[in-house]
């Protein structure tokens, strides 16, 4: 008997190795698969803005990654006594504002540099709904709680959401694109609305993977919906994934996107996670002191096999 309605995702035509470095952008959902591959030893960045949820963001961010551009104290909104920036997530704050531009400057650097290098870039978009500031007309990443009645609210098209993504995918040159649209719902949105706005994603991104040979799409937001339907893969808000249906993602993507070799070591570097979250009553006895033993016979063969 079958319970649930399986989602033949496939394989990537375009694959993932552990000599790749992949670049994360997007919503809480795309944190959650980069936080894997990072545990399993992928060389790997996420959200160097902090969360992003729509594909404007995503693009604006993306730009400045490419350009190097860091924000400015025009770009700083004061959120009770703490400074912020409208194109970084809040855990982007400083109660001083040259501290932050300065975080948030070092920060932006170090991803810009890790772009140069890197293989492969992952975005997930979680809504097509967009913040405008009335006062200058700029597109934020995160209103951080500043008057609602500030902000202008609006919903990119299919057209709008392909116009601010293929420039650049065209820019990247021959570096892959995995995208996905995030399977948590933005309920704030509304119900009606956040399926609209789901469509919305979902259409741009087939349209992006029928431009670009190297655009992919991985269907996270499918396999959710028709495989994970239950609230028991849910976490207390119903609304994000439990850290079962994360991982139960994650499995997904790694059968999808990983080469064979790849997928081999992924089991090497599993059991090496393992051993290494270990926490010994006795860390002085032979048989923890022969654990780490064959943690670095482990490491040192994985080194090898990755030469």
């Amino acid at each position: 008997m079958k319970w649930f309605t399986e989602v033949d995702a496939g394989r990537s035509p375009q694959m993932i190795s552990y000599r790749d470095r992949v670049l994360f952008l997007g919503s809480c959902f795309a944190d959650e698969i980069s936080s894997r591959m990072e545990r399993y030893g992928f060389e790997v960045l996420a959200n160097p803005f902090g969360v992003l949820y729509n594909p404007l963001s995503i693009s604006n961010s993306l730009i400045r990654l490419f350009d190097s551009t860091p924000i400015d104290e025009g770009d700083v909104v004061m959120d009770g006594s703490v400074y912020k920036s409208i194109y970084h997530s809040s855990d982007y704050a400083s109660a001083e504002i040259h501290s932050l531009i300065n975080y948030t400057t070092d920060s932006l650097i170090n991803a810009s540099e890790f772009l140069k290098k890197t293989d492969t870039i992952s975005l997930t978009f979680g809504t097509s709904w967009v913040y405008r500031r009335k006062s200058d007309r700029r597109v934020v990443s995160n209103c951080h709680k500043q008057p609602g009645d500030s902000f202008e609210r609006f919903s990119l098209t299919v057209d709008e959401i392909v116009a601010h993504i293929a420039p650049l995918i065209e820019r990247g040159g021959t570096r892959r694109w995995f995208l996905s649209v995030s399977p948590v719902r933005h309920f704030k949105d509304g119900a009606v609305e956040n399926m609209l706005s789901k469509s919305r994603l979902l259409l741009a991104v087939n349209e992006l993977t029928k431009s670009f040979e190297n655009v992919v799409y991985f269907p996270s937001y499918e396999i959710v919906m028709d495989e994970l339907r239950d609230y028991r893969f849910y976490g207390p808000d119903l609304v994000h994934l439990s850290a079962g249906a994360a991982d139960y993602i994650w499995e997904r993507f790694a059968d999808f996107a990983l080469n064979s070799e790849s997928k081999e070591l992924l089991r090497d570097y599993k059991r090496l996670y393992e051993m290494k979250s270990h926490r010994p009553l006795f860390p002085e006895s032979p048989e923890y002191k022969g654990l780490l033993k064959r943690i670095d016979e482990l490491e040192s063969m994985l080194k090898k096999k990755r030469e």
